[in-house]
């Protein structure tokens, strides 16, 4: 998709409902885009994951597996977009090849996964990725050696496994713990984890040790956390029904390095209080956004494409509401939509398009309720309520080459035009532009269904007759005249076979036609019979011509 050619005036956020998406056998319950926003992936309730073709709005492809029927919790892209990582209530974590439809890999852990992220990685075959389980630390998982490293949740604690120490056990003995919510930083050097204390941890991915540690304010337990897609905000949704936007102040790419500069800075620091202190220039609040009159819950919060705009679904029963804010911390729409609960939320990742799911399943694509102003293209354009008629000067359109010379074109036309280089789109920005993104899904195309020709020939077949009135032919019938007027009509002899391999009736216009043709017919044959009584009176009275004609 090429952002430079896109409408300038189609911005801002979305408005109305455009479209709905809704699928015949199974359940939508979650969605993800990809990279560049061509490609819509949904998982479902029967355990499958649907590839919607978001330009034609068609199903592309659809990922299907045998050993899987329980519902997908969570559904992520790779990078390049040739992969997709599912996870699903039978505790398991399943990656797929996008354009062969084929499973890669499937893994089972001991817990629920609520989330799965793969690693940001521009290669297509980075195999780590982050879950979320119900009641267990956040973890890090090799798809491929299988090799789970749990991450801390707090700084007090090691690392805890599937069994954590907690605040409550459960009736067979096994430990019960909050869900932790956590996320990659852009490039995957660390993982931030919001846990049940209300603090945001700075772990490093390779190692697993805290580098940092950013207390939120009221101590809440943090449901989730996203970063923006430049990696310059972090986003937190909290249970004290408050969404807070931090400012990332470590440089994108050189995250470790800027860690151990602080770590060396802060050396008179020891503990939590050097954590602090680390986290402080890590990450600074930034806006604050709730709604103080109804005070509800938030359900999957999220950055738009370009970081201007947050958004938030709420998590009332019975109703479908979409907050909107800037980033100023103003609430500028709120979109309602039909009497039903929303699950899960996306933001297109170039356009101003808004997809929620509903709790029976239906996607409803939120655009622009966009208008057509002729004037923004040119000042001195003058819109018209109805037609006028313009009377043109008489030297309006002449060129005088003494007061006007014509410009020549300032282009080299000997110079060679590169159309083979592709250039970085600054929109994908975060992307490798490798050879081996996927952008759409080659589709095959269906042919319709051949209609059988026997129906017609079983029934009775209707014909125009001399009379311009339907008789009815038999089988019999119509095969000796299609056979007798090959060689005197094949204009008839076409129009039958046509009629019989399509199945339908003559047209108006045929009918018109054919009734027209049998007119002259008649007219002509009465014309010469006319002639030829004539010549005949005129012969037997004595009379007689030298050339007669038949017209």
């Amino acid at each position: 998709m090429n952002t430079s050619i896109l409408d300038p005036l189609y911005g801002g956020f979305p408005e109305v409902i455009e479209e709905y998406l809704e699928l015949e056998h199974g359940i939508m319950k979650c969605i993800a885009f990809n990279s560049r926003g061509t490609l819509l992936a949904a998982g479902c309730n029967d355990g499958s994951c649907v590839i919607w073709d978001f330009l034609t709005r068609g199903v592309a492809k659809e990922l299907r597996d045998n050993e899987c029927s329980s519902p997908i919790t969570s559904i992520c892209w790779s990078k390049c977009g040739n992969r997709i990582l599912v996870s699903a209530v039978d505790k398991s974590l399943s990656l797929w090849d996008v354009l062969s439809g084929k499973r890669i890999r499937r893994i089972v852990l001991q817990q629920t996964p609520l989330q799965a992220r793969l690693h940001p990685a521009g290669s297509s075959k980075s195999s780590l990725c982050l879950a979320c389980p119900l009641s267990c630390t956040p973890m890090i998982v090799d798809l491929n050696t299988e090799d789970t490293t749990f991450l801390k949740v707090s700084v007090s604690e090691k690392p805890s496994g599937p069994n954590p120490a907690s605040r409550n056990k459960c009736s067979d003995g096994s430990t019960s713990f909050t869900p932790t919510a956590a996320c990659f930083s852009r490039y995957g050097n660390l993982v931030y984890v919001g846990n049940s204390k209300g603090k945001i941890l700075i772990i490093d991915t390779k190692d697993g040790e805290v580098r940092g540690m950013v207390p939120i304010s009221g101590g809440s337990v943090v449901k989730s956390i996203v970063f923006s897609r430049n990696g310059q905000y972090l986003l937190t949704n909290s249970n004290d029904r408050i969404i807070r936007i931090y400012e990332n102040l470590l440089p994108p790419k050189d995250e470790i390095r800027a860690l151990d500069e602080l770590n060396e800075n802060l050396s008179d620091l020891n503990g939590v209080e050097k954590l602090k202190a680390i986290g402080s220039k890590c990450l600074t609040l930034f806006r604050e956004f709730q709604d103080a009159i109804t005070k509800v819950h938030w359900k999957a919060p999220c950055f738009s494409c370009d970081g201007e705009w947050v958004i938030g679904g709420s998590a009332s029963k019975g109703e479908h509401k979409i907050y909107i804010w800037d980033r100023a911390g103003h609430l500028v729409k709120i979109l309602e939509g039909p009497k039903e609960a929303l699950t899960d939320l996306a933001w297109h990742p170039v356009r101003p398009i808004v997809v929620s799911v509903a709790l029976n399943g239906t996607a409803y694509i939120w655009a622009n309720d966009y208008t057509e102003s002729w004037s923004a293209f040119a000042p001195d354009f003058k819109e018209l309520e109805e037609n006028e008629e313009y009377v043109e000067r008489e030297d309006e359109f002449d060129l005088n080459p003494e007061t006007e010379k014509v410009k020549g074109s300032d282009v080299d036309e000997d110079e060679e035009i590169d159309i083979m280089t592709v250039e970085k789109d600054h929109a994908f920005s975060d992307s490798d532009m490798s050879q081996e993104e996927l952008w759409f899904l080659p589709v095959s195309p269906i042919p319709d269904v051949p209609e059988p020709q026997d129906k017609f020939l079983e029934s009775s077949s209707k014909l125009v007759d001399s009379n311009n009135s339907e008789s009815t032919f038999s089988e019999e019938a119509v095969t000796n005249r299609h056979k007798m007027n090959h060689a005197s009509s094949p204009v008839e002899d076409d129009a039958v076979g046509t009629r019989i391999k399509r199945n339908r009736k003559p047209s108006e216009k045929v009918l018109e036609l054919q009734a027209e043709k049998v007119n002259n017919s008649k007219s002509s044959k009465s014309s010469r019979t006319n002639t030829k009584s004539l010549v005949d009176e005129n012969a037997r009275n004595g009379f007689y011509y030298d050339e007669l004609s038949d017209e």
